[in-house]
C-alpha cells in the first residue's frame, strides 16, 4: 500500500504596519474589517476611551492636528490613512517623502479639508457644482445680498453640520461666519445622492451603487439613506460620470465619498467630497459583498478591488443623541430593534451622549422598499439614546 503525501505551499503576505489618524466610529469599523487581513494596526487619537481604542493592536494618545504627534506616530509604518480630514497634512507630506504610503495623498487632503480649495478644484476640472462666492469676513458676506438665497460654509473646521449656515435673506446675513468661507448659491434639490468611488494604486476603479440621502433639517445631519437610489438610467449615468471625474482627477488611491445634488431637471451637481470611508457607506457592511471598510484595506494592502454589488437593497438609520440629554449613554428600545429580521445594529461604544451626536446606526436589508421604510421608521421611534 502506497501513501502519497501532497505538499501545499502557502505563501503568507508580509504583515504590514498601517496607522489610522483618528479613533472614532469610522476607525472602529475599519479595525473590525482589518481582522480579515495580515495587518498590524495603529491608532493615533487624543481620547484613550475612543470607540476604536480597544480594537487596535497599538494605541498612541496624541493630537492628529499636531505635526510632531503625527510625524512621530507615522515613522516606521508602512502606510497611514485617516478617518477625518482635519489632520496635520504637513507631517503627512514629510512621511510620504520618506516612503510612508498615505491614503489618500496629502495633496488631496489639503484640497478637500478647505472648502474654498475644494470648490476651486471642481471649477478647475469643469466638474458641475453650484455657483459660489468666496467671503473672507462677515463684512464681505453682507455685500453679497444679491446672491441670496445661499449656504455659507466655513472654509476649514466644519464637520457633521457644524460650520454651515443657511442664508435665505438679508435678515440671515448676521448668522454667517466672520472668517474665510464659501457662499454657495442654493439649488432647488430634488434628491441628495452619495456615490462612493474606490481607486486602487494602479488607478483601477470600482463604483458602489449610489444611495439616496435624507437629512434631519434641524441638525443638518444624515438621518437615513436608501440603497440603491431611485434614479432613472440617464441620471444614474450622470451621477457615476461626475463622481468618477471628481475621484480620478485627484490622482490618488483611496476611498472617495462624493455627495451630489439632483435638481428638478435631473441635472447633477457636486456638493462636497469626503476622501475617506463615510457615513453614506455604512450599509455596505451587510448589504454589499465588499464593504467600504474592506475595500480600503484591499487598496492599502495592494490587493484586488472588492465586489461592490448589492446583496440586497438596504436602508441605514443613524442613531443620534436625543434632544435634552447629555451624559452617560443609555440605549432604550434596543431589544425591540434586535427582534427585527435582517436588522443589524452597530453601537459605536461612545460612553457619553449629547444632542446630535452620532452614537450608532442600524442597517436593514430587504427586497421590499416599503418594508425597509416601515422598519426604519420603527427604529427611529423605538431606539432612543438617553443619559
Amino acid at each position: 500500500m502506497f501513501v502519497y503525501s501532497i505538499l501545499f505551499s502557502v505563501i503568507f503576505a508580509a504583515m504590514q504596519k498601517i496607522g489610522i489618524l483618528g479613533g472614532g466610529q469610522l476607525g472602529r469599523m475599519l479595525l473590525q474589517a482589518a481582522a480579515n487581513y495580515p495587518v498590524e494596526t495603529f491608532i493615533l487619537e487624543n481620547d484613550p476611551g475612543c470607540p476604536a481604542a480597544h480594537l487596535c493592536l497599538h494605541f498612541t494618545q496624541g493630537d492628529i492636528k499636531d505635526f510632531d504627534a503625527v510625524y512621530n506616530f507615522g515613522k516606521g509604518l508602512d502606510a497611514i490613512t485617516i478617518e477625518i480630514e482635519n489632520v496635520n497634512t504637513e507631517a503627512l507630506e514629510k512621511l510620504e517623502s520618506e516612503g510612508v504610503r498615505v491614503f489618500p495623498k496629502p495633496a488631496v487632503l489639503k484640497t478637500i479639508k478647505n472648502k474654498i480649495l475644494q470648490k476651486e478644484y471642481y471649477k478647475k476640472h469643469e466638474i458641475p457644482t453650484s455657483d459660489y462666492k468666496i467671503t473672507n469676513s462677515l463684512g464681505e458676506l453682507k455685500q453679497a445680498e444679491d446672491f441670496l438665497p445661499a449656504v455659507h460654509k466655513l472654509g476649514e473646521g466644519g464637520y457633521d453640520g457644524r460650520g454651515v449656515q443657511l442664508i435665505k435673506n438679508k435678515a440671515d446675513l448676521s448668522k454667517g461666519f466672520d472668517a474665510p468661507a464659501i457662499l454657495e448659491k442654493m439649488i432647488a434639490i430634488k434628491k441628495e445622492i452619495a456615490q462612493i468611488v474606490a481607486i486602487g494604486e494602479k488607478g483601477e476603479t470600482a463604483l458602489y451603487p449610489p444611495v439616496e440621502m435624507h437629512f434631519d433639517p434641524d441638525l443638518n445631519l444624515l438621518d437615513y439613506h436608501i440603497c440603491p437610489a431611485d434614479l432613472d438610467e440617464r441620471t444614474l449615468w450622470k451621477v457615476e460620470a461626475v463622481a468618477l471625474s471628481v475621484a480620478r482627477n485627484f490622482k490618488s488611491p483611496g476611498i472617495f465619498a462624493i455627495e451630489l445634488f439632483v435638481d428638478k431637471n435631473n441635472d447633477v451637481f457636486v456638493n462636497e467630497t469626503a476622501p475617506r470611508v463615510h457615513n453614506s457607506g455604512h450599509h455596505t457592511i451587510e448589504a454589499n459583498y465588499s464593504s467600504q471598510f474592506d475595500m480600503l484595506w484591499r487598496i492599502m494592502l495592494g490587493y484586488p478591488l472588492g465586489n461592490t454589488d448589492i446583496i440586497l437593497p438596504s436602508i441605514m438609520v443613524n442613531i443620534i443623541g436625543n434632544d435634552g440629554y447629555s451624559g452617560e449613554a443609555i440605549y432604550q428600545g434596543l431589544e425591540e430593534i434586535l427582534k427585527i429580521d435582517n436588522a443589524f445594529v452597530h453601537i459605536y461604544g461612545k460612553k457619553q451622549t449629547k444632542p446630535g451626536r452620532k452614537m450608532g446606526h442600524v442597517t436593514i436589508i430587504s427586497k421590499e422598499k416599503q418594508e425597509l421604510l416601515h422598519q426604519a421608521n420603527k427604529v427611529k421611534h423605538s431606539l432612543l439614546t438617553k443619559a
